[in-house]
């Protein structure tokens, strides 16, 4: 009996192509929508974590936000810092804005990253050509600089920069080193800034005051009690404010990183899921058009023995049948959406089980729940009022 019923809802689906198609269509832009932005999600998440797993696990970022009366770190201070027990280096950062001129070739508001040479001492991999800032180069505040991958290609096409000069912000800097690009996606890219020692970027070029360091420590040492000497020191060093910076180690932001991806990811999937109920609303439509349009089949299936269970499942399946279908699709849609989604943004690809099931169980329970209404109107006819339309 399973059988048959089987048959003719397959039978009635294809009976109906045109109407079928567009009902199907509605599942697969909801489960499509839903597959993309939950493994573009996922790539995402993945891709800052391999970011930060390359940070190393031995160090402490610290942001600070600073007071009217000390908006950053001197050098009194940061030399203070790096006297703290198993502290290794203390790689202070700064910002600014301004112009950058090689030859005919000008750029306005380019990024200017102030950097030590302890930022190139922890990551060998930064440097594509030269060099990287050395001691002398923090102790005499030297006009070197190093440029970014893009600003490189902009200025200089496929030569070297190293030995250069190019002028920032009216002053002439020697080019010492050419940055390796980030990849794509990154939050820390420095691809289209300019990097200088950060004492030169705060004086010569009206750069901000120190307001971000990296704090290296020994390796295997806790990061508990670095953490917390390290939150003394800056205590101090504001006059016993602690609200005004704040210390992060690489898992902090891990774990605050995948709390703000997961939600944004969630936020999206619901609102995709909505296109999917409105693709239910359509499967409970077209169902009780098809009640209406098969009255007299229904009235003859019953006065010759069918029972309401059967009617009821016939319509039911034919409404599952649509959902898996269009869930099929709508996973297929998703997948290369989502991979082509990663290309354009720069992020890992990675195809995981709990998006697909999530969406194809959504798409089965939408087909069952909006296809009860319609299956329990057929069920229930009444076999002499449908004969009457034969």
């Amino acid at each position: 009996m399973l059988k048959e019923i089987l048959k003719m809802s397959v039978d009635n689906i294809v009976h109906n192509k045109t109407r079928s198609f567009l009902t199907i269509l509605g599942i697969v832009i909801g489960v499509g929508s839903i597959i993309a932005l939950m493994l573009m999600g996922d790539g995402a998440t993945s891709s800052i974590q391999s970011q930060l797993s390359g940070l190393g696990g031995n160090k402490l970022t610290v942001s600070i936000t600073g007071t009217p009366i000390k908006s950053g770190l001197s050098e009194q201070d940061l030399q203070g810092m790096a006297t703290l027990n198993n502290v290794t280096a203390v790689s202070p950062s700064t910002s600014a804005r301004s112009s950058v001129v090689y030859g005919d070739t000008a750029k306005k508001n380019v990024s200017i990253a102030g950097r030590s040479y302890s930022f190139f001492e922890a990551d060998s991999s930064l440097l594509k050509a030269g060099r990287g800032l050395s001691r002398l180069d923090i102790e005499n505040r030297s006009h070197v600089a190093l440029l970014g991958s893009n600003l490189t290609m902009e200025l200089f096409g496929n030569k070297s920069p190293v030995g250069a000069n190019i002028t920032l912000g009216g002053r002439e800097f020697l080019v010492v080193g050419a940055l390796a690009s980030s990849g794509g996606f990154s939050f820390s890219s420095l691809d289209d800034s300019v990097v200088v020692p950060y004492n030169t970027a705060e004086r010569a070029l009206g750069g901000t005051r120190v307001n971000s360091i990296d704090v290296f420590f020994t390796e295997g040492s806790p990061v508990t009690e670095v953490k917390a000497a390290l939150k003394v020191r800056l205590t101090t060093v504001f006059d016993g404010r602690n609200d005004v910076f704040s210390i992060f180690n690489q898992q902090d932001m891990l774990d605050m990183m995948e709390t703000v991806t997961a939600t944004m990811t969630m936020l999206l999937a619901g609102i995709a899921a909505i296109s999917l109920l409105v693709g239910g609303i359509g499967i409970m439509n077209m169902m009780l058009v098809s009640v209406t349009e098969r009255t007299n089949e229904i009235g003859l299936r019953k006065s010759l023995g069918a029972e309401p269970l059967h009617i009821m499942l016939q319509f039911l399946i034919e409404a599952v049948i649509i959902c898996l279908l269009g869930g099929f699709l709508g996973i297929i849609l998703g997948g290369l959406l989502a991979y082509a989604g990663s290309l354009l943004i720069g992020f890992e690809f990675a195809i995981t089980a709990f998006p697909i099931i999530l969406a194809f169980g959504f798409s089965v329970a939408v087909g069952l729940i909006f296809g009860i209404a319609p299956a329990r109107k057929a069920s229930n006819l009444n076999p002499i009022d449908a004969l009457r339309y034969v």
